[in-house]
């Protein structure tokens, strides 16, 4: 190797080769100057022949259009494009013969270039073989009838083999910042382009060609419908595209890999027929994109609609465009998603965790055209998780994009505590149990906003426990299953424990799924409740909360699930038909209890309502409404036989303190109308209670009754006073709150008779007339009513008065009103 790097150093200092390479340089100069002087020849020869080469130009322009073609000026470039002549055209303008009509010139470049074979033009032939255009504009119009001023170009015609090396074909084609504006008045289309860069290079086969076309570009237009607006308006487009021309069949096909379209890469599959009786077209996109940027790319009827949702993730996206060119309507459109794992935004929350195939179609029935009206997005497998509830979804299909309908089924198997994040307004708070649904919706979307759903099917709730805040009510282990159909909500095998009760639910809601919605209040909740054993007062808090937290409560911006569900509740009305087994209430125990009990917007009205206690039966009607704190009864109620002493200690003696249970036994029947006031607790409020009531007792005896015993000490010191058995006694009483009107308050005992009439005051102003009779009524028992009634005021009569004195109850003489 060193040998031979010798020989060749020391051949290159050898005069032999500095001999050959003066030659060579000589020899390269000499071409250069040849070169020059045919450039310079051509020059010359193009400024001696230029007005002829400018005819043969027009000339064979002019063989090729039906218009007029212009030029306003030309140069020879001189060496530009060796070894072709560079033409250079300044000011072209081509116009159709209708430009009068329109006003739309077709080509308007301040710069054409055109290479021409040096040797065709040596035979005065002019054959161009490539045509660059520098800042122009090029506008193909076509009217409502059909015509296009692209027609401006005559067909070829058919040359024979031995011409056909003289045929003037152009092989390359470069534009340069040239504004290209396809404008179909026929088919409602506007395709408008600012191409910064296009480079074709273009093989013939006969009248067939194919191109690699290099294209950088801003799409300003491309409306396949200029009412809907345009796809991919704004956007740079920059790739390379395969193009082939089909003569026979008068056919575009193209395609590109990785063409750039904004930031996005496509895949795109397209072809365009050409003929004017066959204008259909064919695009079909391939990507993966972020949701907002797909969206973008579409026309504006669309992606208004689908910029309100979101996916954080890129998807899949195919989208297949079919149509007709000289059609009004818009292309057919499908476009198909797969989304895995993502996470998506719609007007009414989020979904996380969601995964779909989706389809999205403007030919939803094949029948009914491409348009809004008849398009459709189709979700299948769809799963996710809506604010923490998991869904999925076989299929669900949003169907008329101007009046959207959403349908489909949708399942979802979940631990009620993911309930707790539904909502913020913290109304309910679950902290255990198992929730199962399967159910067929429908709902409107108005505004992109689901509204009114409606659904077929099954929730079925386990184990749950929760705290309703509002009324602070606490249930464990309560089971609920609910079956709604078209016709009504079927509530079924509800049982709700609370604290040491359990009830058992069933009910119904007629119109359900209309009512929830439209008319709340018209809501009628029809329940059958069974109750082995209840502590009445535990369930004050089923009522609905004071007035004036109804009117502080806020209203939300836009209706949710949580509050429309918490509003309904609220305003719709309840009927229950109860059964219990045994009811406690203070001291009361009653069993057999059965009622009708309506709650009408926080009012609460008992009917029909009936219970066995203390050895006797009462039936009853009732109303409970709020009020501030405390609640408003108004009661109707017939007592039948009930032990008394018993009855009085069950309610706390309804307030009276100047005896207690203990001194009374014996049947009461009574009737009475009253109303007064319960605490929250519920308590009877002491003094509240104003009504009628009429009462009677048999087998009454009187105990150690100490305002009798003082007078019996010095009135009646040989009688019984401390156990005065009955044989009458009864009366009218008329309540005003803290006083009571005695009227006709008659006691026949064993002891004396006594007849009482005038206030009774549970504090301050008692002033009881009282009239008794000395003689000893100890036989009266035996004596008929008449014969009694006959004997009752014989002998000796004494008129006392029972006054009130600094709290308490002073007797003394004197009559009423005296």
């Amino acid at each position: 190797m060193k040998e031979t790097l010798h020989k060749i150093k020391t051949f290159s200092r050898s005069e032999r080769f500095k001999k050959y390479a003066k030659r060579f340089g000589f020899t390269i100069l000499g071409l250069i100057a040849i070169l020059l002087l045919a450039y310079g020849g051509l020059s010359i020869y193009f400024n001696q022949n230029k007005t002829e080469i400018i005819a043969k130009i027009n000339t064979k322009i002019n063989e090729n259009i039906n218009g007029k073609f212009h030029i306003g000026d030309f140069h020879y470039k001189f060496l530009t494009g060796f070894p072709n002549f560079t033409l250079a055209l300044k000011d072209v303008e081509i116009k159709d013969n209708k430009w009068d009509t329109h006003h739309h010139t077709l080509l308007k470049a301040n710069e054409i270039e055109a290479r021409l074979n040096v040797w065709s033009l040596l035979r005065k032939e002019v054959n161009i073989h490539k045509i660059l255009i520098n800042d122009a504009s090029i506008y193909i119009y076509k009217t409502k009838d059909g015509y296009t001023n692209s027609d401006i170009f005559k067909p070829k015609k058919k040359k024979s083999a031995k011409k056909s090396e003289t045929e003037t074909t152009i092989d390359e084609i470069y534009l340069n910042q040239v504004h290209i504006t396809i404008d179909n008045k026929l088919g409602n289309k506007l395709f408008d382009f600012d191409v910064h860069s296009l480079k074709s290079k273009v093989d013939y086969d006969d009248d067939n060609w194919n191109t690699n076309l290099f294209l950088e570009t801003k799409i300003n237009s491309l409306a396949f419908n200029t009412v809907h607006g345009s796809f991919a308006k704004e956007k740079e487009l920059k790739g390379t595209l395969a193009v082939t021309y089909h003569a026979d069949k008068q056919k575009i096909d193209v395609s590109t890999k990785d063409l750039k379209i904004g930031s996005d890469a496509f895949d795109i599959i397209a072809f365009f027929n050409i003929g004017k009786n066959n204008s259909l077209f064919g695009i079909n996109i391939n990507t993966r994109i972020l949701w907002q940027n797909a969206s973008n790319l579409l026309s504006g009827n669309i992606s208004s609609k689908l910029n309100r949702f979101d996916l954080k993730k890129p998807i899949d996206v195919n989208c297949d465009l079919k149509g007709d060119l000289n059609v009004h309507d818009d292309p057919k459109i499908v476009v198909q998603a797969l989304c895995r794992d993502n996470e998506l935004t719609i007007p009414d929350g989020r979904i996380d965790k969601c995964s779909f195939k989706g389809i999205f179609t403007n030919n939803f029935k094949p029948k009914n055209g491409f348009n809004d009206p008849n398009s459709a997005i189709i979700l299948t497998r769809f799963s996710g998780e809506f604010e923490n509830i998991p869904l999925t979804m076989p299929q669900m299909v949003i169907n008329n994009l101007e009046k959207p309908i959403a349908t489909g089924i949708v399942s979802s198997d979940f631990d009620v505590e993911r309930l707790n994040e539904v909502s913020n307004e913290k109304w309910i708070h679950f902290t255990e149990g198992h929730a199962k649904a399967n159910l067929k919706f429908q709902f409107d979307i108005v505004d992109l906003y689901i509204k009114k759903p409606k659904f077929i099917g099954n929730v079925d709730v386990d184990n749950a426990s929760f705290h309703y805040i509002p009324k602070n009510v606490q249930a464990v282990k309560t089971n609920i299953h609910l079956n709604f159909t078209e016709k009504a909500l079927f509530i079924k095998q509800i049982a709700y424990k609370h604290k040491m009760n359990t009830i058992f639910i069933e009910g119904k809601i007629d119109n359900f799924l209309n009512l929830y919605y439209d008319a709340p209040e018209k809501m009628l909740v029809n329940w059958k409740i069974y109750c082995p054993n209840i502590d009445l007062k535990q369930f004050l808090g089923v009522l609905a909360s004071s007035q004036k937290k109804k009117a502080e409560a806020k209203k939300s911006a836009k209706p949710t699930i949580s509050n429309h569900l918490r509003n309904v509740i609220e305003k719709c009305a309840v009927v229950i038909d109860i059964k219990a087994d045994k009811i406690n209430y203070n001291k009361l125990t009653a069993t057999n209890t059965k009622a009708s009990i309506q709650m009408l917007d926080s009012k609460l009205v008992i009917k029909n309502g009936s219970l066995h206690t203390s050895g006797g039966n009462i039936t009853f009607s009732s109303e409970i409404v709020p009020n501030g704190k405390n609640y408003a009864f108004n009661s109707n109620a017939q007592v039948n036989r009930v032990d008394i002493a018993s009855f009085l200690k069950s309610f706390n003696n309804f307030g009276i303190t100047s005896f207690s249970p203990k001194n009374i036994k014996g049947k009461l029947t009574s009737k009475a109308n009253v109303n007064g006031f319960i605490n929250s607790q519920g308590e009877l409020i002491t003094n509240s209670m104003h009504g009628k009531l009429d009462f009677n007792v048999t087998q009454g005896a009187l105990l150690n009754f100490e305002p009798i015993m003082k007078i019996g000490k010095f009135a009646f010191p040989l009688r019984d006073v401390e156990n005065i058995t009955f044989s009458d006694l009864s009366g009218h009483l008329n309540m005003r709150g803290e006083q009571v009107d005695v009227n006709n308050l008659t006691i026949s005992s064993s002891v004396l008779n006594i007849d009482v009439d005038g206030v009774y005051s549970f504090g301050r102003g008692t002033n009881l007339a009282l009239t008794i009779p000395l003689r000893n009524s100890k036989n009266d028992a035996s004596l008929t009513k008449s014969e009694r009634e006959a004997v009752r005021e014989r002998g000796i009569v004494l008129h006392l008065l029972a006054v009130d004195d600094n709290g308490k109850m002073k007797i003394k003489w004197g009559k009423k009103n005296k």
